[in-house]
Formats: C-alpha cells, structure tokens, sequence
C-alpha cells in the first residue's frame, strides 16, 4: 500500500512538474486564436483565426521565416558533413590528442551562448568579416556540428565492425562499404541528428544576436516585438509558428533514436 502511495504521488508529481512547464506556453497557444477585442483579456472572449491571415501578410514576417529557413537549412547541412567525417575519425581509432579533440568539439554546446557570441563576433572583427548571413551560419553550424557528432558517434559504436570487414572480405571497396553497409546503419542518426539541429538552428537568439549585424530572423524579430504591445496577437501567432516548427523535428528525432538498439550488427559481437 506504501508503495503505492508512493508511485501514485510520483505521478503527481511528473504531471505537475508538467503543467508547471508547459502552462506559459499553452496561454501563447490560446491567445493566438484570441479575438481583436479581448487581446489583452483572460480567460479570452472569442476565439478567431484572423490573426494569422495578418501575420502572414505581413513582409517583416515573411522575410525573417525565410531568412530563418535558409540558415538553418545551410547549418544544418554543414554539421551532417562535418559533423558525420568527425565522428567517423574518432569513434574507433586512438591516437594522441583524440580526448582533447572531442573535447573541443562539444564545448560550444556546453558553452553559454553568450561566450560563444562574443567569441564568434570577435573572430569575425579580426578577420574583417562584416556580420551578416554568412556569420550568422557560421555561427549557428558551430553548435549544430555538435548535435549531429553526438548521434552519429552513438550510432558507429552500436554498429559492429564485423559488417565493415564481412563487407571488404566479400570484395567491396570503400565507397560500395560505405554505401551499403555503413550509411544505410547511419541513416536514421543523420536525419535524427538533422533535425535536431535545424530545430535548434531556427529558434537560436542568443548567438544570433552578436552575429546577424542588420539581419533579422524570426527569433529576433520577435524579441523587437517586445516593445509593440499593440502587436501582441500577431506576435503570439509567429511564436506559435515557431513551437511547431520546433518541436516537429524534435519529436521525430526522438521516434527515429528510440529504437537505435536495434542497428543491424548491434551486441556483443561489436568491438
């Protein structure tokens, strides 16, 4: 009976821990249906759809989705190169400076962002490059390579290397290796690492901020936003906008590495 008591106060607790999170957001959620009248009222009078027709006719908003759109496609292409050739040089072989080396290559996501804003405008300064979308991708791939690292260094060690030798054994040869036996094992920790780093490449704020100069993308755009309040339901529709384009990816990263036991060569036959 104890116990019992016990689990069900747990529970309680998780969906309380729950609510506590997710409340702010679902007030944003609400008042992006909100009617004109009642836009600053609770609980709200009206529900109406007419904001997003004005959000989306809007050029300022259109132009940060498609700026914002653009650099987190770019990012996140530039961490599924280089992220997948350094987790390919680290997962199996030793050699001097490899700890360091994998150090460096989380340390911007453990990093404030604020440190690596400083640090990325104060490279760009020295090297004479002026802010813009360039610097802001740059910006954004230095954390996104992490993302992408960290999936597929997780998926090369549950693969076994006997598949690789079988393979080279069998008379294939490097590229027909890689095309039939690895990338097929990799498949779903690229898109999986892909879409988590075009999630946290599109609503990125703090980096951004040091590195975008003139430019402005969707999460700048609603930080200016903070000081039109006669803007609040169309900016509720946009922070909407940005939630789901977020968290879509997020949650089919995390349906594709669920079941990342399941990789073909997986066990105890594994090196």
């Amino acid at each position: 009976m104890h116990s019992e008591r016990a689990s069900a106060g747990l529970r309680l607790a998780a969906w309380g821990g729950l609510v506590f999170l997710h409340f702010p957001i679902l007030i944003i959620v609400l008042y992006a249906f909100n009617t004109e009248d009642a836009a600053f009222s609770f609980p709200p009078r009206g529900l109406t759809l007419k904001w997003f027709s004005v959000a989306f006719s809007r050029p300022d908003v259109l132009q940060s989705i498609s700026l914002s759109l653009q650099v987190a496609c770019l990012a996140t292409l530039i961490a599924l190169v280089l992220g997948t050739l350094a987790s390919a040089a680290l997962y199996r072989r030793s050699f001097f400076g490899k700890q360091s080396l994998s150090l460096m290559l989380i340390l911007p996501i453990a990093l404030p962002g604020i440190i690596t804003g400083i640090a990325l405008l104060s490279a760009f300064k020295t090297l004479g490059i002026e802010p813009g979308i360039f610097t802001i991708v740059v910006g954004h791939a230095t954390f996104c390579v992490v993302i992408v690292y960290n999936n597929v260094i997780a998926r090369l060690r549950r693969t076994s290397y006997n598949l690789i030798e079988a393979s080279m054994d069998l008379g294939a040869d490097g590229w027909q290796t890689f095309r039939y036996i690895v990338l097929p094992n990799l498949g779903s920790a690229l898109l999986a690492g892909g879409m988590l780093a075009f999630a946290l490449s599109f609503d990125e704020i703090i980096v951004t901020t040091f590195t975008a100069g003139h430019e402005r993308t969707l999460p700048i755009w609603l930080l200016n936003q903070l000081s039109r309040p006669r803007d609040v339901p169309v900016t509720n529709v946009v922070a909407l906008l940005v939630m789901l384009v977020t968290m879509l990816p997020i949650l089919g990263a995390y349906y594709l590495t669920r079941s990342g036991e399941n990789v073909a060569g997986s066990g105890s036959g594994s090196r």
